[in-house]
């Protein structure tokens, strides 16, 4: 705007001078005496063509200053808009942020307080568990109670690996005597009986002993209660004729087990002597799985006519298929042997067409005799 101004003032100077030379023209030709009144009408047309230009460069001044003042207030316009988008864009920002600190905050809280409802069914869990525990000492404490739990954990371990056919329960035997399970199984070695024992107040002595006295006199109740578990299943359970030669003695603790043959080895042969083999859950498990692997081999002996009358019976069919796979493959044969007459028919017919269509064409033939081509084919 300041140099559309100047520019505009450089004008008025420049068409001021130009007025005052013209005067001075004047003057100087009126001295002369030398058409003055040409020279007059000239000084004034160059007048008007001045002011006319000036008036022209005075609209010209205003459109521009009218446009500058557009653009200003475009560039205005433009500013406000984009300071409204930027404030919109950080309000928004500041807004998402926000949400996502609340989003961040809720998750937090629900994080914590299902972490709260965990740790409360811990402290259940925990309190039920230590209940249960008072319940299993007292459980443990009482002779016939124990005496079932190993029944109990026998039984979970017995039906959870063989077949309901193998084994039986609180068998009463022929003197008389009730066995906690039974294994039946073929000759040899037939039925076997296993015994569920728990010398638990003897460990239970052996591991709180104090000083050597009291170490060696729970070993003496340890080893003594021991024999006498294998002598009463040697003395109940193996029955010649009805059992196998050998029974088990089922303890179900590993850590009892483990004790017994860290270091009473002397138990453990007379064991071995009275045929009474000692099992611990994790042994007896291994036993069982001994066992049925021999009943599945007994199975399968008894089934094996059936089998090799299967076996023949199918030896017959794959003898038949073969028949008939070689009758198939003789059709196959003479099957193609025809599509290879029918390809060499058509191809015949195929020449023919070609010499026909050359023929029409104008071109020279060479014709064979029906009869020849009749031989041919």
């Amino acid at each position: 705007m300041n140099s559309s101004i100047s520019v505009f003032e450089i004008c008025i100077i420049a068409g001021v001078a130009l007025l005052l030379i013209g005067i001075f023209c004047y003057i100087l030709m009126k001295k002369n005496s030398k058409t003055p009144d040409s020279f007059l009408e000239i000084l004034l047309r160059g007048q008007a063509e001045l002011a006319g230009r000036l008036s022209q460069l005075s609209e010209l001044n205003r459109q521009e200053q009218t446009q500058i003042a557009n653009a200003i207030n475009e560039q205005k316009l433009a500013m406000l808009k984009i300071m409204d988008e930027k404030l919109l864009a950080v309000t928004k920002s500041v807004g998402e942020g926000l949400q996502q600190s609340t989003n961040k905050t809720t998750e937090t809280l629900h994080d914590l307080r299902e972490r709260l409802a965990k740790i409360d069914v811990a402290q259940q869990k925990i309190s039920s568990l230590s209940e249960q525990v008072v319940s299993l000492q007292e459980v443990l404490s009482n002779k016939q109670a124990r005496g079932a739990f190993g029944e109990i954990q026998l039984n979970d371990l017995v039906t959870s690996i063989l077949p309901p056919s193998a084994y039986a329960f609180q068998v009463i035997m022929s003197n008389q005597k009730r066995a906690d399970c039974v294994l039946n199984l073929p000759n040899p070695p037939g039925t076997i009986v296993i015994d569920a024992k728990f010398p638990l107040e003897s460990y239970q002595a052996l591991r709180n002993a104090q000083n050597d006295r009291e170490k060696t006199e729970a070993e003496r109740f340890f080893r003594v209660s021991v024999l006498k578990h294998i002598k009463d299943i040697s003395e109940k359970y193996i029955i010649v004729g009805e059992t196998a030669e050998s029974a088990l003695m089922f303890l179900p603790s590993e850590a009892i087990y483990a004790e017994l043959h860290a270091h009473f080895q002397d138990v453990v042969e007379a064991s071995y002597r009275s045929k009474v083999w000692i099992v611990s859950p994790t042994t007896l498990m291994a036993t069982l799985n001994t066992v049925r692997a021999i009943l599945k081999d007994a199975s399968m002996r008894e089934q094996a006519g059936i089998i090799q009358k299967e076996v023949g019976v199918l030896v017959e069919d794959i003898s038949r298929l073969d028949d008939r796979i070689e009758n198939l493959s003789k059709h196959f044969e003479m099957a193609s042997k025809d599509i290879g007459d029918i390809k060499i028919s058509s191809g015949k017919i195929s020449k023919r067409i070609k010499k026909i269509e050359d023929f029409e064409l104008g071109e020279p033939i060479q014709t064979l005799s029906i009869e020849h081509q009749r031989t041919q084919d």
